[in-house]
């Protein structure tokens, strides 16, 4: 999405649609202080068979096209640092899409562009004249951002020397329809009409258009498709090409997909896609028919005058449901009947609770439709501010200066504001009457205050924080940072709001370390600006309000399961599973604390069912259904018409604060795709290139026949522990609700969970203890894949990396892809079985060699 980064940020800023608490890392940024002494590709979390380049921050993949016995993988690169900014082309080469070799820079960005995601093509009958018929040019097509005006258009540059070196060509950009959002170009050469297609996208719109050319720079447009499918996000990187069904080429189709951001299965960026037939012209997708929830027993559809028994705090959801839309508010729709509970009233900056009486938990499923804000819960916080924890006050702003505190640049001004700044919107949450806010003279002015040095003394540190949101690490931050011997340990960011908040870092492994903290505004667009009041040391850490819009579950006082809106003014199905909570008491509350931008939350029609309903989002098709497996494309002209796909190995929710250095982006393993009927629909599939087993070390360590009961033990012994391991097992389904595998086990309790639940009938992964998981609020958690055992077996293949996992269920029709960062000691190999037993029929484990070597 390099191509998103821009306008994405943006339109976040415009709706505040951040769902981090002050994107927190409690756990040093990144290892750098061993990273200088380390030899390459043998840093702490450095992948052994994904590519990553050498040093610096790397997103899209781009131009993947195969030549002269080499795969070229070109991608989104900043070649001045370790986070996105000044977008160019990298470039590495390989033989068998295994071992990588880095080349030179290939696009660069320059005074006037940034280079963002495209293809490349090979010119075989030299239609454009770059090179000629015994010698064609490699061609570039990509989109070209205008520094200054931000304006995206198509652009192409050419090589003839195998793409060691490039030219851009003289007449660029060859397509400009002056949008914004109108990026990633994917082309291939059209056989049937002996014409280039481009299929590129229209982001915002939900579309991808699909243009044809003679020579490359001349171009029509044919057709649009979209919106469909999921659209929660904007839509990148845009791919198009044909497969053989079931492995009969006489039963083409073709595949659509659409990188979606945020908007993904598992939250945030995912790859979509779409089976239908392809005339040349235009792209009609198969018609999966009218989507029927499951019937219930509804227990509340707020049809009356009144929220009847369910009670109320606040003013946001005022005296009883609402007929809709409410004053000031957009269109609302995709409720049931004639009316909604609806927390507009008053507008985005009022708050409230709708609650439920007490219920004991009776169904297998509540299902209801939920709309308006993402702004999800987050554990930890609390309804109410309260007073600090007790403890030692190094800064509260007060008393009219900032005392020892240091300034650099205009942003923070001579002393401390007194709250709101002129043409700031209203800043509140801070203590008494003063705090540090670097809106002065508006968000285009920079500048740091450091503290003096000070000993860490206690566990915590905590602050309120509010303001921008540009983590450390990333281009130009908005952020406060934790200095300890000269390095940044510790970091946090606003949340594109004025309200401040309570962060806090557990400091207790710094005891007694000398340490300042420096607050940063190094940003001059939107939200270029922080607050901050009251940072302290304390023994305790002190909790965030809630800033959520969401539907909760709440069983002996704690919210268990959780819901929120999609920033859009339609319902949609979501569902909580009641099982865990079989008998219990338990209450529903549709929460509305946000204040800010989509700060709303519309909900109706909460119904007991024994299945789940599902949303949108889950009846889209999904390429993977993993947190980390974006701008997914495929490479063009393969040996034998294979199409291999690969895709970027991370999030746009966390992207700039995953813990690696001195590079920060891997690419997935290519996969090898297919088209498959699964339970009588096609399914797009995939499985890890075959050359990947070249990597595979000796014998493997190997198991079969074993039964496990509601037990976890380990697998095989001393022989299968790693960091980078390539599993083959298959289990015979017993009397478990669970059962699966766990990898990268150890210390401190950290292990990657790879199960399998017979009664959802999902594959799930759970990073929840994988290791680092708390430099973002949205990392850890469980993805999970609808996946169906066959003949009572369910096979999994798994690739463990330092610093990922892809798990393949089925034959492929079933893909989690997630980075995970464990303790390099953390290696043990695990079987597992919860309430019954299963047996594992085969297992084998497989130490894979470093590709580097």
């Amino acid at each position: 999405m390099s191509s998103g980064r821009v306008s994405r940020h943006a339109r976040i800023r415009t709706i505040a649609a951040v769902a981090t608490i002050c994107a927190l890392s409690a756990a040093p940024l990144a290892p750098q202080a061993v990273a200088a002494d380390t030899p390459p590709y043998s840093e702490t979390y450095r992948p052994q068979f994904h590519f990553t380049p050498e040093k610096n921050w790397m997103n899209d993949p781009n131009g993947l096209v195969y030549y002269k016995g080499e795969y070229h993988l070109f991608y989104q690169y900043n070649p001045n640092g370790n986070s996105w900014g000044d977008m160019s082309w990298g470039h590495a080469v390989s033989k068998d899409l295994v071992h990588w070799k880095e080349l030179p820079l290939a696009l660069s960005h320059d005074d006037n562009e940034m280079v963002f995601s495209g293809s490349a093509v090979v010119d075989r009958d030299n239609t454009t004249g770059f090179g000629t018929k015994k010698n064609p040019a490699m061609v570039a097509i990509y989109t070209s951002h205008n520094k200054a005006t931000g304006i995206q258009a198509q652009s192409l540059a050419y090589s003839t020397d195998r793409g060691r070196t490039w030219t851009k060509y003289q007449g660029n950009p060859v397509i400009d329809i002056g949008s914004k959002d109108f990026r990633d170009p994917k082309v291939q050469w059209y056989a049937p009409t002996k014409s280039w297609l481009m299929t590129v996208s229209l982001s915002a719109e939900h579309k991808v258009q699909f243009y044809s050319s003679k020579n490359l720079k001349d171009w029509k447009l044919q057709s649009a498709f979209g919106p469909a499918g999921a659209t929660g996000g904007v839509w990148e990187c845009p791919d198009l090409f044909p497969l053989a069904v079931d492995g009969d080429k006489k039963k083409i189709k073709w595949v659509l997909v659409v990188n979606i951001n945020p908007g993904g299965i598992a939250g945030g960026s995912a790859a979509q896609y779409f089976v239908g037939d392809f005339d040349g012209r235009k792209f009609t997708a198969d018609d999966k028919g009218t989507y029927t929830p499951p019937t219930g027993t509804v227990v509340q559809d707020f049809e009356g005058t009144d929220f009847g028994s369910w009670t109320t705090t606040g003013t946001a959801f005022g005296d009883g449901p609402a007929a809709g839309a409410v004053a000031g508010q957009g269109t609302v729709d995709g409720f049931d009947g004639k009316s909604l509970a609806n927390s507009f009233h008053s507008g985005d900056g009022a708050t409230g609770t709708l609650t439920s009486p007490e219920f004991t938990v009776d169904s297998s499923y509540l299902n209801f439709k939920v709309g308006g804000g993402r702004h999800p819960h987050e554990s930890g916080t609390v309804m109410e501010q309260g007073p600090p924890p007790a403890g030692t006050v190094l800064a509260d702003f007060e008393g009219g200066s900032y005392g020892d505190w240091t300034t650099t640049g205009d942003a923070f001004g001579t002393a401390p504001a007194a709250g709101t700044l002129p043409n700031q919107q209203e800043v509140s949450g801070f203590l008494g009457g003063g705090l540090a806010n670097s809106y002065l003279n508006g968000d285009a002015t920079t500048g740091t205050l450091t503290s003096p040095e000070f000993t860490i003394g206690k566990k915590h540190i905590n602050f309120l924080i509010g303001g921008g949101n540009h983590p450390a690490g990333s281009a130009d931050p908005t952020a406060v940072e934790l200095v300890v011997d000269g390095a940044v340990v510790r970091s946090a960011t606003g949340k594109d709001g004025e309200a401040l908040n309570w962060a806090s870092w557990n400091v207790g492994d710094l005891a007694g370390k000398q340490a300042r903290i420096r607050i940063v505004d190094d940003n001059t667009g939107g939200w270029g600006h922080l607050n901050v009041d009251h940072i302290m040391l304390s023994d305790t850490p002190a909790q965030p309000v809630s800033q959520e819009t969401s539907v909760n579950l709440i069983v002996d006082g704690q919210v268990v399961r959780s819901a929120t809106g999609a920033n859009s003014e339609t319902l949609d199905w979501a569902s909580f599973d009641l099982r865990p909570y079989a008998g219990k008491k338990a209450k529903i509350q549709v929460v509305d604390m946000n204040k800010a931008g989509w700060g709303h939350l519309l909900a109706d029609r909460f119904t007991e069912a024994d299945t789940a309903a599902k949303s949108v989002v889950q009846r889209a098709d999904w390429a993977d259904h993993g947190k980390d497996y974006y701008a997914a494309v495929s490479w063009e002209d393969a040996p034998d018409g294979k199409r291999y796909m690969i895709g970027w190995m991370n999030n746009w929710d966390y992207s700039g604060a995953i813990p690696t250095s001195p590079w920060r982006g891997a690419q997935s393993v290519p996969r090898e795709m297919a088209l498959r009927t699964v339970d009588g629909r096609v399914r797009l599939t995939s499985k890890p290139v075959s050359s990947l087993e070249s990597l595979r070390q000796k014998r493997p360590a190997t198991a079969s026949g074993v039964t496990v009961k509601s037990t976890t033990k380990t697998l095989i012994g001393p022989a299968a522990k790693g960091k980078a391991l390539d599993i083959e097992a298959t289990f015979s389904l017993k009397s478990a609700d669970r059962f699966g595998l766990k990898v990268r086990t150890g210390v401190n309790g950290e292990e990657t969970v790879i199960g399998y639940d017979t009664t959802t009938q999902e594959l799930y992964v759970d990073r929840t203890r994988s290791g680092a998981v708390d430099f973002n609020s949205t990392f850890p958690g469980v993805q999970t894949a609808p996946l169906k055992a066959k003949n009572g077996k369910v096979k999994l293949r798994i690739l463990v990396d330092w610093s990922s996992v892809e798990v393949f269920g089925g034959n492929g029709e079933a893909v989690i892809t997630d980075q995970i960062f464990p303790d390099p000691a953390s290696q043990g190999v695990q079987v597992f079985a919860e309430n019954g037993s299963v047996k594992l029929d085969q297992a084998a484990v497989w130490h894979l060699a470093s590709a580097h070597k």
